[in-house]
């Protein structure tokens, strides 16, 4: 039977391979729809074969640091043929700079690879707060499957053919959230923080579009959406890393006290080597890139951004 939501049992085995707060979000999302889910960690005791030996969703949800080791072990497992892989990992490979729903696709390029993301912060989506997300594939019947299985009351799910870029856009939100939060531990203000969150969508659509996205995707949910949610609220990582480091904190000092991982600091050091190889103007990220590698404070770092060359708003839009 060809792959489709009717083709799908009522209740599907689903695996979520992570077991921090992103990975427990996103098995109650599952089990709020009665699917039967089991959640694989490297710390506890069950095996990856055991997990995903008759599963028919894996939702990969481990931290990109760990994506290529994960997908080194799940190649020497069988899979079930028919069995799709969400991609739910934001960040760049640092060995190869490529997304983790690359690295899945080179891995697997038998099995339907979905890519979910948007503005969903972990401890909301717990407390059951509506929210809304998209999941984007090469594949149309196994994201319509996908979206079967996650749509609920408390999860509106969206579609889009574009993966590149539904991806990006969660990627590379993590980098700005960072330099916004920067911008609310000085107290810079309301105007500043808007201007620097319109001002980085731009920058996000040069980097996505050169890598293959759509620009109509980064004003979207996953785009703007996951943007405005992520550097808005305490609740980000990302954010928080900004904020201390506003405060003097050191990084090392404040990665420790994280629960879960910031991707934005990995992800700016792996965009800021896909620009330089690519050519790609990215002024925002790279005042981000040197503050986190001690090369300027807070304070230099808006001031390198304000006394920037003059130019039309829409020069550099696309």
């Amino acid at each position: 039977m060809p792959l489709s939501p009717q083709s799908m049992p009522k209740t599907t085995a689903i695996t979520v391979l992570g077991a921090g707060v992103w990975g427990s979000a996103l098995a109650t999302l599952a089990r709020v729809n009665h699917h039967p889910v089991t959640i694989w960690s490297r710390r506890g005791k069950l095996t990856l074969a055991d997990v995903v030996a008759d599963t028919q969703v894996i939702v990969v949800a481990v931290a990109m640091k760990g994506i290529p080791q994960v997908a080194a072990q799940l190649k020497d497992i069988t899979l079930p043929k028919s069995a799709i892989l969400v991609s739910a990992t934001k960040g760049l490979d640092a060995e190869t700079m490529c997304t983790p729903s690359q690295i899945w696709q080179a891995t697997f390029p038998d099995h339907p690879i979905v890519v979910l993301s948007g503005p969903n912060l972990s401890k909301e989506i717990e407390q059951g707060l509506p929210s809304a997300t998209v999941v984007a594939s090469n594949n149309p019947a196994a994201v319509d499957i996908v979206q079967t299985l996650y749509s609920s009351d408390c999860l509106r799910v969206y579609t889009n053919p574009d993966q590149v870029g539904t991806e990006l856009g969660g990627t590379l939100k993590n980098v700005i959230a960072i330099a916004v939060g920067v911008c609310e531990g000085l107290k810079l203000g309301t105007n500043a923080r808007a201007a620097l969150i319109t001002r980085s969508l731009p920058e996000m659509i040069r980097v996505g579009t050169h890598l293959g996205g759509q620009p109509e995707t980064f004003f979207g949910l996953s785009g703007l959406g996951d943007l405005l949610a992520t550097c808005t609220s305490p609740l980000s990582r990302n954010y928080q890393v900004g904020y201390q480091l506003a405060q003097g904190k050191p990084l090392s000092e404040i990665l420790a006290g994280l629960t879960g991982t910031a991707e934005g600091v990995n992800t700016t050091n792996v965009l800021i080597q896909l620009a330089n190889r690519e050519g790609i103007p990215i002024p925002i990220a790279r005042q981000v890139h040197r503050l986190l590698n001690g090369r300027m404070t807070p304070q230099e770092a808006v001031e390198t951004l304000m006394e920037r060359d003059l130019k039309p708003e829409a020069c550099d839009l696309f």
